[in-house]
């Protein structure tokens, strides 16, 4: 069974969204990339990594979990390349694999040895690919929104040639749909056209449709990924289509604590209080891992 977010009145504290405050920006040279993130608080290091077509801002700061981590942690959050203030390169090898491993060049340039990963969407695939490329390096993985691209299908392939044939022209329209919430009446193409319009605007559609095409880089396999030896949380609304992939991740390890958060859809999880009040209460349950 899978243990849902319930909180009781003692955590209210945890429950409010915390003041949002600006970090200040910095960036620094990841391979040729230049990598923005903003950092904030003190303790032991816990690193952020967005969905795509996200950034820091929206990601993290607007739903208020960068402030609620840096109550507690050294809260650090990057733009991912591509997103953001990052660099945006237009090849699709530029991404894949490289993407996780700007984390770890975020770590060493930051002088970290070892520190709590979080991921969401996207950026849940980017760690999920790090637990098996670079285990060493991190202490805890939080999954959010996705569990880690558990193999590849034909059906993939065909998704990803459409989504970033679509994103070439600067439309999400069948992203839209395929995380559109499984209990509410689907969306018009009025509203498909103007959600592509807010969440693209000022951004680099090339980028953005390379990191698609470079999804296939970025598969592990279930079975390894089941092995990697750090405590591990997944984090999935009901109405998450990513749903079904967290309870395969679960069956294949017993060991991942899932919650999940009633009603909350993929794009409306991280601005819950469910979200904070977990993700704060299983970094707390392990401390002392990063040294």
């Amino acid at each position: 069974m899978h243990r849902r977010a319930m909180l009781a009145a003692t955590t209210a504290g945890l429950l409010a969204a915390p003041t949002l405050r600006a970090a200040e920006g910095r960036r620094f040279d990841s391979a040729g990339v230049p990598i923005h993130f903003i950092e904030e608080g003190r303790g032991e290091p816990v690193i952020m990594v967005h969905g795509y077509t996200s950034d820091i801002e929206r990601g993290w700061v607007r739903p208020g979990v960068f402030s609620a981590v840096a109550q507690h942690f050294r809260a650090i959050a990057m733009d991912a390349r591509g997103h953001g203030q990052s660099g945006k390169p237009h090849d699709r090898a530029a991404y894949g694999p490289e993407m996780g491993r700007d984390v770890t060049r975020l770590m060493d340039h930051l002088g970290i040895r070892k520190a709590h990963i979080v991921g969401y969407s996207m950026g849940a695939h980017i760690v999920a690919q790090l637990a098996i490329l670079d285990p060493g390096r991190f202490a805890t993985l939080t999954l959010g929104g996705a569990a880690g691209r558990l193999g590849w299908s034909e059906d993939d392939q065909r998704r990803v040639d459409v989504e970033s044939a679509e994103m070439d022209q600067g439309l999400l329209r069948s992203q839209f749909l395929r995380l559109w919430p499984r209990d509410r009446p689907p969306p018009s193409e009025e509203e498909i056209r103007a959600d592509s319009q807010r969440r693209l605007a000022g951004q680099d559609p090339r980028a953005l449709a390379a990191v698609r095409r470079s999804n296939p880089d970025q598969v592990v396999p279930i079975e390894r990924l089941a092995q990697v030896p750090m405590p591990t949380l997944g984090i999935v609304g009901t109405a998450d289509p990513y749903l079904r992939d967290f309870e395969r991740l679960k069956a294949a390890m017993p060991r991942l604590e899932l919650v999940t958060i009633p009603g909350a859809s993929h794009g409306s999880a991280t601005g819950t209080p469910e979200f904070r009040t977990a993700l704060i209460r299983f970094l707390q349950a392990h401390p002392g891992l990063v040294g």
